[in-house]
């Protein structure tokens, strides 16, 4: 009786093992695609918050603006003006200036008037001029009139009067040098104050530098224990490499690891372009004009990002680039999870399993991805090597202007999910056909 009751348990506890591994490897899988998610919304927002700062901060209504640069040049003009004050040396140098130019007119007004006359008049004034006026004398009260007026020149009301004069001059020419950005900035940079709730660029910064520290420790996090669900799964096959009973739902469960992986990998930003001038100081009237982390470029792509984007061109070739990568690249590789799943499981429910087999099997030789990887590497290494040699020619030093550039470009942590799913789907391709050598076809 023990004898007919040990098939049945044996197979009792087959499905048992197979139930509890399928469960066990259902919690992990959903808490990789969660975590998945989650990286995938932190990544989103963290493009869109480089996006908002990369526009307010572009060239355009920065370095490039010419009421920017009127603003700026009209600020450091109207501290000069209104913090202008003469010392007593400026003092004494005017005095003896008043008193050269009060000399030479009563040197001018004497020769004038001592000048031969031919008139009556003219005489009559010369011989009264002779009679009464002591050109000496004239000229030694010139220090006690060029005093007088110095210090009319410089009292507070006079100075106040020249600021004036001076702070209006400076708005006038302000306003005829009006660019008609002024509107699209202020439009801009209110709309972006409004949505991240400040009042300034330096509210801004502090709020974007503080947002983008904890998005990115979150989403290392996310990876992280995403990444640690499928190692989990891949691992387990090395505790029950001998129970071949279990390898089938096993790697059932690990395709459906793999997907995540793809998905995640294809849709997070995979590659992130950041050029900018990182500061920008220049010498005006003893003061310094600075422009600080003005962004020349950003861009932050996924794969799917630049599929789409090629597909959207006006030309046929981009279209077609971004058909045949959307194709090999996704489709393909989804594709072969799927045909993969059904040849372990269930490959007896079809008539002909020749195109199974060649999905799963041989359509390999059409999936991407990995070239993908090469081709994202090597774009990046060709790219950041040209963003520096052509940045290093913005970098000037000299007395009156010093610009120090920045090239933050980097690859995001994307590209790496999707590194380990081409990784893993490798792996899952060399178990694969160990399974079918051992087992022979699906039957």
């Amino acid at each position: 009786m023990a004898s007919n009751l040990t098939p049945h348990t044996s197979s009792k506890q087959r499905n048992f093992a197979a139930i509890a591994l399928v469960l066990c490897l259902s919690v992990l899988l959903i808490g990789a695609a969660y975590f998945g998610h989650q990286f995938y919304k932190l990544s989103v927002e963290q493009k869109q918050i480089k996006e908002d700062y990369s526009l307010s901060n572009n060239v355009t209504f920065g370095i490039f603006s010419v009421d920017r640069w009127g603003e700026k040049i009209s600020a450091v003009v109207d501290r000069r003006v209104k913090g202008f004050n003469l010392t007593a040396k400026q003092k004494a140098e005017m005095k003896q200036q008043v008193e050269a130019e009060l000399h030479g007119l009563v040197n001018k007004a004497v020769s004038e008037i001592t000048k031969p006359q031919k008139g009556l008049g003219g005489k009559l004034k010369k011989l009264a001029f002779n009679t009464f006026v002591d050109v000496d004398e004239l000229h030694a009260q010139v220090p006690s009139f060029a005093k007088t007026i110095v210090v009319k020149i410089t009292s507070p009301t006079s100075l106040a009067k020249i600021k004036g004069i001076a702070t209006t001059k400076v708005n006038e020419l302000e306003e005829q040098t009006y660019d008609h950005t002024d509107t699209t900035i202020t439009t801009v940079e209110s709309n972006i104050y409004k949505k991240y709730q400040v009042k300034n660029a330096a509210g801004l910064d502090a709020v974007v530098k503080t947002r983008l520290a904890q998005i990115k420790q979150n989403s290392y996090q996310s990876v992280l224990i995403m990444l640690g669900c499928v190692a989990v799964a891949l691992l387990l096959w090395l505790f029950i490499r001998k129970k071949t009973h279990l390898h089938t739902p096993l790697f059932v469960m690990s395709l459906l690891f793999a997907s995540v992986l793809l998905l995640v990998g294809v849709s997070a930003p995979i590659i992130e372009v950041d050029a900018r001038i990182q500061s920008l100081h220049f010498a005006l009237m003893g003061d310094e004009l600075v422009f600080n982390n003005q962004v020349l470029f950003f861009q932050s792509k996924s794969i799917l990002g630049i599929i789409f984007t090629l597909i959207e061109q006006p030309k046929l070739d981009a279209v077609l680039v971004g058909i045949l990568l959307l194709l090999f690249v996704v489709i393909l590789p989804l594709l072969r999870i799927i045909a993969r799943a059904l040849h372990v499981s269930c490959a007896q429910l079809f008539g002909s399993q020749k195109v199974l087999r060649f999905l799963a099997f041989d359509l390999g030789k059409w999936d991407m991805a990995d070239v993908m990887v090469v081709g994202i590497a090597m774009t990046y290494i060709g790219l950041n090597g040209i963003l520096k040699s052509q940045l290093s020619g913005l970098n000037i030093k000299n007395e009156t202007l010093e610009t120090v550039t920045v090239n933050n470009s980097a690859l995001q942590l994307g590209f790496f999910v999707f590194l380990i799913y081409v990784v893993y789907a490798k792996i899952l391709s060399f178990l694969l056909r160990r399974m079918d050598e051992r087992n022979g076809p699906c039957t």
